[in-house]
């Protein structure tokens, strides 16, 4: 998913072992994640993604400074949906602290790890391959 204020802005779908980049995006203000080489389109995510960061997670707080968390991996989730008007995007922690894309500090860098798994409908489930083998025994004269 990509945060309501940016439906503006260009986006894709991220790709597993992309490296991306926090970033605020032009005629915007908020943050998200871009691509290193195109910080223009937002890299918009699944909930349930799972992400790498390459250092501590740095975020703004209601404080002068920014807060550091002593974690660097994550999970891509969405807070309040039905809320309008508010940022969803966040990253929840493995201790169960979740922190709003949005307050992400600029320029911290991150790995999408795996998506999440997607089950997808079919008109019919393919069953498996079976292998029949039929030993026959071997005769020893």
């Amino acid at each position: 998913m990509c945060d309501y204020s940016l439906h503006a802005v260009a986006s894709r779908p991220a790709q597993v072992g992309e490296t991306l980049v926090t970033t605020t995006f032009r005629g915007t203000s908020t943050r998200g994640f871009a691509s290193e080489s195109d910080r223009a389109v937002a890299v918009c995510m699944l909930p349930g993604t799972e992400l790498a960061f390459a250092e501590d997670v740095k975020y703004d707080s209601r404080w002068i400074w920014a807060r550091t968390i002593d974690c660097r991996v994550g999970k891509f989730g969405v807070v309040d949906p039905d809320v309008p008007h508010r940022h969803h995007d966040a990253i929840e922690f493995p201790d169960g602290g979740r922190v709003l894309v949005t307050q992400l500090s600029e320029g911290q860098r991150v790995t999408v790890l795996q998506l999440p798994v997607m089950h997808q409908v079919a008109g019919h489930a393919q069953p498996a391959a079976r292998t029949a083998t039929t030993a026959t025994p071997a005769s020893i004269d």
